[in-house]
C-alpha cells in the first residue's frame, strides 16, 4: 500500500471514528485527546504532541476545520487548508487519528471520543478546558503541558511578513 493512502487512513470521518474509537476500546488503549488549529507545523507542536502521546496509547486530534480557524484566528486563516494540514498531522509517527470539527470548540467532539486523557497547554487552567467536565466524570484525567519557548505560528507569520 502506498504511504499517502496509509496516512490519509489515519484521517477519519465521524463514522470511520466510532468504529476506530471501538476497536480501540476493545484493546484497553488509553486515549490521549488534544485539538487545536496547527496551522504551520513547527518545532513547538512536534515537542507538545510528542509529549502528549507519552501519556498513553493512542493520540488522537481534533483539527479545527477551515471556517472555525477563521472565526478563532481571524480571515487571514488559515494558512494551509484543513486537508494539508491534516495530511501533515497524519505524517507524524506518533499521531494515531485526525478528526475535522468545525464548531469553536471541539466539546461534541470530546463527547464522541470520551478521551482517557484531555491535554492542553499549560496556558489553559484544567477547570477552564473545554470538555474537562466529560472527561473528568468518566474518570478520566486533564493534563497541561508547558509550550516550548520561541515557536508559534503567528510568530512565525509575523517573521515572514517582516
Amino acid at each position: 500500500m502506498e504511504m499517502l493512502s496509509i496516512l490519509k487512513r489515519k484521517i477519519l470521518s465521524s463514522k470511520e471514528l466510532k468504529s476506530q474509537l471501538s476497536i480501540w476500546r476493545f484493546q484497553n488503549k488509553k486515549i490521549v485527546f488534544t485539538n487545536g488549529c496547527f496551522d504551520i507545523i513547527h518545532a513547538g507542536h512536534i515537542d507538545y504532541l510528542s509529549k502528549a502521546r507519552d501519556l498513553g496509547n493512542i493520540l488522537f486530534i481534533g483539527l479545527n476545520t477551515d471556517d472555525s480557524v477563521k472565526r478563532l484566528k481571524g480571515e487571514n486563516r488559515p494558512v494551509n487548508d484543513e486537508n494539508a494540514r491534516a495530511i501533515i498531522l497524519a505524517a507524524l509517527q506518533f499521531v494515531d487519528a485526525v478528526v475535522l470539527f468545525d464548531e469553536d470548540t471541539p466539546y461534541n467532539l470530546i463527547k464522541t471520543v470520551q478521551p482517557d486523557i484531555l491535554v492542553k497547554g499549560s496556558d489553559y487552567k484544567p477547570e477552564d478546558i473545554v470538555g474537562a467536565d466529560i472527561v473528568l466524570a468518566k474518570g478520566g484525567e486533564i493534563k497541561t503541558i508547558d509550550f516550548l519557548n520561541g515557536y508559534s505560528t503567528s510568530g512565525i507569520i509575523e517573521r515572514i511578513r517582516e
